[in-house]
């Protein structure tokens, strides 16, 4: 197994590690105080979490959905986070000249699962010298993911991790195939658990709904495959958030399921042994 560095935290050793925090940035105040929370439960748990949010959802169902504040006001947010909290940040990037950018700011560039197979973006984001975080597309096959790991490789990344994030099933319904979190923890590079996106049921309307309140049996399943990190997305005040309302974990049930999941993680590995 290949690890990767971000920040200080090394993904694909011996520690669970988590990526976490609101959907996309809404203010730089909701940001902050949910990033202290977060580094504080990180502290307090001793587990590693890499801080999570997006300055753009370009993928939104409407016109009308908030996005975010766009690259420059969303990248200066991230670096205060980074520089305040000492937490290591991740976002999403849609084109190779977000690529470039980003990568001066954040410790992880993120590929949404809807743009695995560009090759311009993939090879734009290895050559920034920074680690790469690619989800999965909902419609291809962990096997696929072989490519996407070439890819990056050829451009010489300087790590990558491959994130699931659920698989169609029909219409308007992700499943998790867990013999195929398998398959992808065996192409020999970390793998990411994204136990919130995964409870989505994306199509229903110009927002996706979902059920979060199946996000932490999701996560504990991953944590027996044996996943390297799990990603979960939360929020101080899920009604009101201005992106992914309906899957996103409440900020303050957070700590006791990140605890628990450390320990499984724990129990597992000594079980192991």
């Amino acid at each position: 197994m290949k690890t990767l560095t971000v920040g200080e935290i090394v993904i694909g050793a011996e520690q669970l590690v988590f990526i976490a925090g609101p959907c996309v940035i809404e203010s730089r105040d909701l940001v902050l105080r949910t990033a202290e929370t977060i580094q504080a439960i990180a502290d307090e748990l001793n587990v590693p979490i890499i801080f999570k949010s997006s300055y753009l959802k370009d993928n939104r169902s409407s016109l009308s959905s908030p996005a975010g504040p766009g690259m420059q006001e969303g990248l200066k947010i991230l670096a205060e986070v980074r520089q305040q909290c000492g937490l290591a940040v991740t976002t999403d990037i849609h084109s190779a000249e977000e690529a470039k950018v980003a990568a001066t700011v954040v410790d992880l560039l993120q590929v949404p699962a809807f743009l695995c197979r560009q090759t311009s973006l993939l090879v734009a984001a290895a050559q920034t010298g920074v680690p790469v975080n690619v989800k999965k597309g909902q419609f291809i096959s962990p096997a696929e993911m072989v490519h996407v790991i070439k890819k990056l490789e050829e451009a010489n990344a300087a790590g990558i991790l491959l994130t699931e994030r659920g698989t169609f099933f029909g219409y308007n319904r992700l499943v998790n195939d867990f013999v195929g979190l398998a398959d992808l923890l065996e192409l020999g590079r970390p793998v990411c658990f994204d136990a919130t996106h995964s409870t989505q049921l994306p199509g229903l309307g110009p927002q996706s709904g979902g059920r979060p309140e199946r996000a932490p049996t999701l996560a504990r399943a991953a944590v027996v495959t044996g996943v390297h990190a799990l990603f979960i997305e939360t929020h101080p005040d899920c009604e009101n958030a201005l992106c992914d309302a309906a899957t996103m974990l409440p900020l303050q049930q957070l700590r006791p399921l990140l605890r628990q999941l450390r320990d499984l993680h724990d129990f597992m590995r000594q079980s192991m042994d």
